[in-house]
């Protein structure tokens, strides 16, 4: 029977899974426990047979025509040798499936790794960080805004705590959560406010669970066998992909029955004309198009991943390479996240402090104002309202809060003797909303409930009791500090009665006026050295950078300024107020918004796509998720990123580095160019075979086959297949990040580019008919077939020279620059002599070795393929000059 715990105190559920709250599980009991529960995780999906998987790659279109052919090859046309390399194609090809969905598992079972949730948990009297899986029931677990619920649990603490629960009950609100036992054990899984579950987000405030259950066992486990993963959405690239596909083999369809029914009425045998259409068949029909693109998409993603940035869906891989418009959150991206305070202002003083870094070393000394007084009293709030841990240099927690605690011990203070002298009474957690933490204690040796606030300074002012002068002088020293880029945090106090103090009462109202401003800190986040270069480059490569920022809008701007970031800051505020038509126009003079909220990050996003912009949005917190979600690509921080961010991101940086963004755009931009150099030369070379198939049965050259199935076959598996890996695994043109990001929807292949390459194909056609047509009457068949097959194949290589640039000569040096192309391109001239030369290859293809004369006859006409482009080219320069 299952045990209710929503209907349990917090006392009973404690004591029945036998663990003391301040205290957790000792390592022995936790190691006993995962031994009878198991791993807190979900039971894996029963994996597909192999066997399955193995039949399931002959559904491939292009499987079935190479079965058939093969088939066919063996009976009734009895040549063996055909119909078992046909055969052995297929097997191939369905071996090299399987290698490449086992590459996308482990992929994938390597991206689930690298995010796994993490849990602060207490075991043996210590909070320490574990990977979720290893918790296990009785476990006290601290969570706050951000996080993802790592198990299901009890409520053993509660501070306006809010979860998102729509992922599990479908209630489109965050549910306000506290320790109270529900009245009712059949109460909705919904209305149980003292529990959490597992996967579920916490939206506000922060709380302490006792785990109850775990990995199949919680609530989302028992109904995740009743889930199907869906299949992930076909990319536009692939659906252009699969379009032409589909064009190409209504053609290719089209021309092979058309050559079928040419050679059929000329009283061709039959096994002339099955031969003919074998090889029409697989040299006409791209079926493995998509599957390469994939392949190629595939290694993006890894080379992304040694670059830091892990993309979560291949979709984006391609999409990257289009981004025109980044806004990037300042903190840790832009910048160090190393907060350091390096001055404080007391009303009247100022003081510089020392060190750098999360170490405590470093002094707080008086440079201007009134004689000096106890420091004590300014310094408390910065450990108390703050619930960072820093330990041998080492923080856990809000950067924010450890500059804080730092500058505290800097001042004489013990951060964990302190907290232990001031015992929390209550806490106010902080909030985007009215950006500020508050936290009461009972004030030793005196009968007074303290309340210290530490926050935004405007914040804090509105709730201070000041005279004007006092409030001018405060925002002065606010100004002073801001204009320097420093992040300014104030500090306040204010005491009540404990008789009247309730500690469940709206501790938000409680200090809306009243306090007494006590310090104000400058706190610096150091850029990080690689991101001005960054930006420079992004500028250079015609993306938007803008900064988005918490902080006050003085502070961003003058850390905008030092990065080189175009553009006038504004408030949050101000951008709000905006018309839809005013955003429209005043975005491009837009570099900085400062004071946002995640409305205001989402309205962004929205105003920069109906300008027409790629959106890449960066974010680490809570509200930064909506934005995420509706950018084009959301990029969630690895480090300092919460759990919410990186689930609804679709790129991930390891490194939180600005740097790694731009990196990522020029590996998107290269993989896009390399795609489209990839598929020009597969577009060009297949059209090229279609012309010269059709046209030799109606012109009945080469008795209507001007290649034989294997002579294709070795065509289509040397020199084709070597070209497109050194097309499509080549270097990035050195000029691609000086180019302007293209447009969203722009074609793969444009109705032009269609047209010049069907135009260059039929230029190949003919030249490879012409030297079929002239050694044929001078030769006999093998000697036209073992020719045509040279000539079309240097041509193909000549070709692939020729589309490594678009506008750049392939006479230039940097034609030669690309040292995996130039392998490919020996590789494939290597498998062209050999394929006329050596003996065991002229018994397999049945070709015929060639003289001094034939090849010269060959090599001339697979240059002449150079002669069209290079007009067109030349024509393309004189254009962009012209035009620049």
């Amino acid at each position: 029977m299952t045990t209710t715990f929503h209907v349990l105190s917090v006392p009973e559920a404690l004591k029945l899974e036998n663990v003391d709250q301040k205290q957790g599980l000792s390592s022995t009991e936790a190691a006993n426990r995962r031994e009878k529960y198991g791993p807190n995780r979900f039971a894996q999906a029963k994996k597909e047979p192999w066997w399955r998987a193995f039949v399931r790659q002959y559904a491939d279109p292009m499987q079935i025509v190479l079965l058939v052919a093969g088939l066919g090859s063996l009976y009734p046309l009895k040549q063996w040798g055909t119909g078992v390399m046909l055969l052995a194609l297929t097997l191939l090809n369905a071996v090299l499936g399987l290698q490449q969905e086992g590459k996308a598992a482990a992929a994938v079972e390597a991206l689930q790794k690298m995010m796994i949730i993490k849990a602060r948990v207490r075991r043996d009297g210590t909070l320490t960080e574990l990977p979720a899986e290893e918790l296990v029931p009785g476990d006290v677990v601290q969570f706050e805004a951000g996080d993802v619920i790592p198990a299901d649990g009890r409520l053993l603490r509660a501070a306006t705590l809010e979860i998102d629960e729509s992922a599990l009950t479908g209630e489109s609100l965050p549910v306000a959560k506290n320790v109270e036992p529900v009245a009712s054990e059949d109460t909705d899984l919904g209305d149980r406010s003292d529990m959490a579950y597992m996967n579920t987000n916490v939206t506000r405030g922060s709380g302490e669970l006792l785990v109850t259950a775990t990995g199949m066992s919680t609530e989302v486990g028992r109904i995740s066998k009743m889930l199907q993963t869906d299949k992930e959405a076909a990319t536009p690239l692939t659906r252009q992909l699969d379009k032409l596909t589909r064009q190409i083999l209504f053609i290719s369809g089209f021309a092979l029955l058309a050559s079928v029914l040419i050679n059929l009425a000329r009283g061709n045998e039959f096994n002339v004309v099955f031969t003919a259409a074998v090889a029409f068949a697989v040299s006409a029909i791209p079926t493995g198009l998509p599957a390469v693109v994939t392949t190629i998409l595939s290694l993006g993603t890894q080379l992304l991943a040694r670059s830091n940035a892990i993309v979560k869906r291949l979709r984006s891989t391609e999409t990257l390479g289009s981004t025109s418009a980044i806004n990037s959150d300042k903190t840790g991206t832009l910048t160090l996240n190393q907060m350091t305070a390096s001055e404080m202002a007391i009303p009247g003083r100022r003081y510089v402090v020392s060190g750098s870094g999360y170490s405590t070393e470093g002094t707080i000394k008086r440079v201007a104002g009134e004689p000096d007084v106890p420091l004590e009293e300014n310094l408390l709030p910065m450990i108390l309202a703050s619930d960072a841990v820093v330990t041998d240099g080492k923080l856990i927690g809000d950067p924010t809060e450890g500059a804080l605690v730092v500058l505290a011990e800097k001042g004489g203070l013990d951060a964990q003797a302190t907290r232990e002298r001031f015992p929390r009474a209550a806490v106010l957690p902080f909030d985007a909303a009215y950006k500020l933490m508050a936290t009461f204690h009972k004030v030793p040796d005196t009968d007074v409930i303290r309340c210290f606030v530490k926050g935004a300074p405007d914040q804090l002012l509105a709730r201070c009791s000041l005279t004007e002068d006092e409030h001018s002088r405060y925002l002065a020293e606010n100004d002073r500090l801001a204009h320097q880029g420093l992040r300014v945090m104030a500090t306040a106090r204010k005491d009540f009665d404990p008789a009247t103090f309730d500690p469940d009462g709206d501790l938000l109202a409680m200090i809306s006026e009243g306090l007494t401003p006590l310090a104000l800190v400058g706190i610096v986040d150091p850029p990080r050295p690689q991101a001005k270069d960054a930006i420079a480059e992004a500028h250079s490569a015609g993306i938007e950078v803008r900064m988005i920022t918490g902080d006050h809008a003085v502070t961003a701007a003058a850390i905008a300024g030092k990065l080189g970031i175009r553009g006038r800051a504004i408030t949050g505020a101000e951008f709000g107020a905006m018309s839809d038509e005013e955003a429209d126009r005043e975005i491009g003079g837009i570099g900085v918004i400062a004071r946002v909220t995640p409305e205001h990050k989402v309205r962004l996003v929205e105003v920069l796509k109906r300008k027409g912009h790629i959106v890449a949005m960066t974010g680490d917190g809570v509200n930064d998720a909506p934005a995420l979600k509706k950018a084009d690509i959301g990029i969630a921080m690895g480090i300092t990123g919460t759990e919410v961010s990186k689930e609804a991101a679709a790129m991930i940086l390891t490194d939180d580095d600005f740097a790694t963004i731009v990196k990522a755009v020029e590996l998107g931009r290269s993989l896009y160019a390399n795609l489209k150099k990839y598929i020009y030369f597969q577009m060009g070379v297949l059209s090229a075979m279609i012309i010269t198939f059709l046209a030799s049965s109606i012109g009945n050259i080469a008795a209507g086959v001007p290649f034989l199935p294997l002579q294709t076959l070795w065509l289509n598996f040397t020199t084709q297949v070597f070209q497109s890996v050194g097309l499509g695994y080549g270097n990035a043109e050195p000029d691609i990040m000086k180019r302007q990001p293209r447009r969203s929807d722009e074609p793969l292949l444009t109705n032009r580019a269609l047209g010049w390459l069907s135009l260059l194909g039929l230029f190949m056609g003919a030249i490879t008919l012409l030297v079929l047509w002239y050694s044929e009457r001078n030769r006999d068949i093998d000697v036209a077939r073992s020719m045509g097959l040279t000539a079309f194949s240097l041509m193909n290589l000549f070709f692939s020279f020729t589309v490594r640039s678009g506008i750049r000569s392939v006479f230039s040096l940097e034609t030669f620059s690309d040292r995996r192309f130039v392998v490919t391109s020996g590789m494939s001239l290597a498998a062209i002599v050999l394929a006329t030369e050596l003996g065991l290859f002229q018994r397999i293809l049945h070709t015929i070795s060639l003289d001094l004369g034939q090849w010269a006859i060959c090599l001339v006409a697979g240059v002449t393929i150079i002669v069209p482009t290079e007009i067109r080219k030349a024509v393309l320069r004189r254009r962009a000059g012209s035009a620049s």
